[in-house]
């Protein structure tokens, strides 16, 4: 069986300019239709299968996910890319003007409340890890592969407190929906947000409960981005953790204001997340 011709670099851009009017579409909030766009670029490829461009757009994801950055619902990233996508990316996506503004928008957009959860079908399994993770990746010295500039679009969206806030009522939400309907309406009823009623220095921002009365200790992250985007999180949310692994619960809020699920992590956070510095404190020595 022949190897497929690699992929042209006009047939690179032409799959990343497709690619960036779906992601502005999406970031906009505008309907679009992937089929559509998919069937005009094929007419400029030669003779790309559907999965080959399925593939290439998840590829694209793996990009973006890399460099921080919000990447199209559904093409769910796929790694091992070369350095000539990275290069197509940067010049033809994250350098425009129009992706800029749009993913700042997007970071940045007021924020309501979503309809509280009916049941627990909101719980989704966490993203697929395809190696072991580790408590600290320092920075390395030299990639195989090279590695697109890192944006602030994901910080900017964590430090939207509108956003945050009504990820955290979400979570009460359910945890008050949960306890119903398993019959334990007197612990619904002490679900609390601490993160309001106490402040942000406890390490959690809901306290809950299980069904036989034990706290659950939950920490909520919420993006309104895919699963696989990458969150941030404090010494003492992981501190906290790693002293009471029995309670503590990280809730992964995403896709907030289009169709809210969750994924959660329980117990000691540090074997389960690989953990990126991304500032130092400092002073003279």
């Amino acid at each position: 069986m022949s190897r497929p011709e690699p992929w042209s670099g006009e047939e690179v851009i032409a799959t990343v300019e497709t690619y960036k009017k779906m992601l502005i579409a999406e970031l906009c909030g505008q309907h679009y239709v992937k089929t559509e766009h998919n069937r005009e670029l094929a007419k400029k490829l030669h003779h790309r299968s559907r999965a080959s461009i399925e593939f290439k757009h998840q590829n694209i994801s793996a990009v973006l996910r890399d460099a921080d950055c919000p990447y199209i619902n559904g093409y769910k990233p796929m790694s091992n890319y070369q350095g000539m996508l990275v290069d197509v990316v940067e010049r033809h996506l994250l350098r425009t003007e129009l992706f800029d503004q749009a993913a700042r928008n997007a970071a940045d957009r007021p924020v309501i409340d979503a309809p509280a959860p009916k049941d627990t079908s909101i719980i989704v399994t966490p993203p697929d890890s395809k190696t072991p993770p580790i408590s600290v990746q320092e920075a390395k010295q030299r990639y195989v592969t090279p590695t697109p500039v890192k944006r602030d679009y994901l910080a900017r969206e964590a430090r939207n407190h509108a956003l945050g806030s009504a990820g955290e009522r979400f979570v009460v939400a359910f945890g008050k929906m949960r306890l119903r309907k398993e019959g334990q309406t007197s612990l619904a009823e002490k679900v609390e947000h601490v993160a309001k009623t106490q402040g942000d220095g406890l390490g959690y921002d809901v306290l809950s409960f299980e069904a036989d009365g034990r706290e659950r200790w939950i920490e909520v992250k919420t993006t309104a981005f895919a699963k696989e985007c990458a969150f941030f999180i404090t010494p003492n949310e992981l501190k906290c953790s790693q002293a009471n692994p029995e309670h503590y619960h990280l809730f992964r809020i995403f896709s907030f204001l289009t169709q809210p699920n969750m994924y959660c992590l329980r117990g000691d956070l540090y074997p389960q997340l690989t953990l990126n510095p991304q500032s130092y404190r400092a002073h003279l020595l």
